[in-house]
């Protein structure tokens, strides 16, 4: 059995109006803004290169949520962002079929130069594992571990067939999955992308990110003819390991696992355990803005807050919004039996935390008022980020709260509108 339920988040209107306040100061940024005159030296020709970001971030985000029939929940929260294309694909399957209807596929596929290969990689590749014949009912570590290495590079030769006819070479694609059988977990992770495994209440197991200045993968980048310059291959790509990328993979003499970009999986297998509360899986969206504790503490403190995952992995792809991530952002949140659950002690705390927020919002649009000032948003945030705020999310800070700051804010504003002796607010009068 299998439920699944799916559907498109819109943001909400007031986080849609901090975005409209700030866009013009994040485009000058990104456009060389900050940089004096220096843009207009450029010319037209700094103008005809397209750039990799949007002028406003696209807000709307991709929700599923599902369960299988042993006890294991999920949620998906994917978003587009600030880049200018979206990128990444998944895999949710809370049960496989032919015998394994007590086993679970997850994945997330980040692509790069173009979807299509995160796209191909997404229909193709847990086909491509099951077909090697090493994974059954008999859970053998040794033999998982291979059919994992096997069906990453068997997946990698067809793609190289289908980028040919299709005109793919440029693109590749990390990913990061977890295989869960009754016994094991089994991960395996090609790139930068990251599965996080929480049990107890601490980050039990990460996998490894695959960077080009690591000691390993520089010394294959090198002896493949390449170099690693800006912490890139040859100054450009900055992962050694992913699916497609054929333009790196193309040193004579030298298997596939032995080229400047491989693609070969590293597979870890860990023993399940009853203290297991949450798996989360994602793309360097959100790990280039938060830590493996950071996120394991924020989602458990939400957790004992929220009934719905698809929640929780909102909350988790605007606290990556806010604290900087400028990539599309996905994340698959898995929970087992032993997670945190709703607490009435933490709802309580959460109400009390939201009611001062609102209060010190009001405080300091009061205060910002009197000195004769017209506060905006960002002012009320900057003031209230240097003062002090007890009882914040644990690993999400003040950033995992700005959803109930804006809207204080907005009500706040609202309130204080100037009133015609009629009762009718300005602009009311106006229209």
């Amino acid at each position: 059995m299998r439920t699944t339920r799916k559907g498109s988040v819109e943001m909400p209107a007031f986080v849609r109006q901090l975005v409209k306040e700030t866009e013009k100061r994040v485009s000058s940024f990104f456009k060389g803004g900050g940089r004096g005159g220096a843009e207009h030296m450029q010319g037209e020709e700094e103008e005809m290169i397209p750039s990799p970001y949007l002028d406003r971030p696209v807000l709307d985000k991709l929700t599923e949520e599902g369960c299988s029939r042993w006890g294991l929940t999920y949620a998906l929260g994917s978003m587009q962002g600030w880049r200018a294309n979206m990128e990444d694909y998944h895999n949710c399957v809370p049960q496989l079929g032919a015998g394994l209807a007590d086993w679970s596929f997850f994945a997330v596929f980040d692509g790069h130069a173009g979807n299509q290969v995160a796209q191909y990689a997404s229909q193709h590749l847990l086909d491509q594992v099951l077909a090697t014949g090493g994974i059954g009912p008999e859970d053998h570590p040794d033999r998982v571990r291979g059919s994992f290495t096997d069906g990453f590079l068997h997946t990698d030769k067809h793609l190289l067939t289908a980028a040919r006819r299709e005109g793919w070479e440029r693109g590749g694609t990390t990913v990061t999955s977890t295989l869960i059988s009754p016994r094991y977990f089994y991960f395996a992770n090609c790139g930068d992308s990251r599965a996080m495994l929480c049990r107890a209440g601490q980050v039990c197991f990460s996998t490894e990110d695959h960077k080009p200045y690591s000691p390993l993968e520089r010394e294959r980048i090198e002896s493949a003819g390449g170099s690693v310059s800006l912490q890139r291959i040859n100054g450009s790509l900055a992962v050694s390991r992913a699916l497609g990328d054929f333009s790196y993979k193309g040193a004579e003499n030298r298997p596939p696992t032995q080229q400047m970009v491989s693609p070969e999986p590293e597979v870890c297998v860990v023993e399940r355990s009853p203290g297991d509360e949450f798996l989360v899986l994602a793309c360097d969206g959100v790990w280039d803005t938060v830590s493996n504790e950071e996120l394991c503490a924020f989602i458990r403190s939400r957790l004992r807050v929220c009934t719905d995952l698809r929640d929780v992995c909102s909350q988790v792809i605007d606290l990556c919004l806010y604290k900087g991530s400028l990539d599309n952002i996905s994340i698959i949140l898995v929970c087992f039996p032993g997670s945190p659950q709703l607490s009435a002690e933490a709802l309580h705390q959460e109400a009390a935390l939201e009611d001062l927020l609102e209060s010190k919002v009001a405080e300091i649009y009061e205060e910002l008022s009197s000195q004769g000032e017209d506060p905006d948003l960002l002012s009320v945030l900057t003031v209230l980020a240097n003062t002090d705020v007890p009882g914040l999310p644990p690993g999400g800070g003040l950033q995992s709260k700005r959803n109930c700051i804006i809207s204080a804010y907005y009500e706040k504003k609202e309130a204080h509108k100037p009133t015609t002796p009629n009762g009718l607010g300005v602009s009311e009068k106006l229209v």
